[in-house]
């Protein structure tokens, strides 16, 4: 079993930057993949970035160049730093944790960028 909390979340304008961090309960070794994933009202939870256990990031075309995802295996904690944000940014933000056979969610955290 394995805990996410999310923070950071906020309200930006657009342009801005927010950074949101993801802490886990267990250690990040034991931890193959984490995730952030965003959903927006009336649309699909859609994937935004990932980083492996080795360091690999995946991100989606729509944040390339503009969003970060990384990760610290002392803290238990993978970050995402979104710079130059849009309005289309909007969305509740979920950090997931991917180990073998398992996958946990965290609570979500609300990002609210303004035009």
């Amino acid at each position: 079993q394995v805990q996410l909390v999310e923070s950071g979340g906020g309200l930006v304008q657009a342009g801005g930057s927010l950074r949101l961090s993801c802490a886990a309960s267990r250690s990040m070794f034991m931890i193959n993949t984490m995730g952030w994933y965003r959903q927006a009202p009336g649309k699909q939870r859609e994937l935004v970035a990932t980083i492996t256990l080795g360091g690999s990031t995946n991100s989606a075309d729509s944040v390339k160049g503009r969003f970060t995802i990384s990760r610290d295996n002392a803290r238990n904690t993978v970050y995402l730093q979104m710079n130059n944000l849009k309005p289309e940014d909007t969305a509740v933000y979920y950090c997931k944790a991917s180990t073998s056979g398992s996958a946990y969610w965290g609570q979500g955290t609300q990002v609210t960028v303004s035009s």
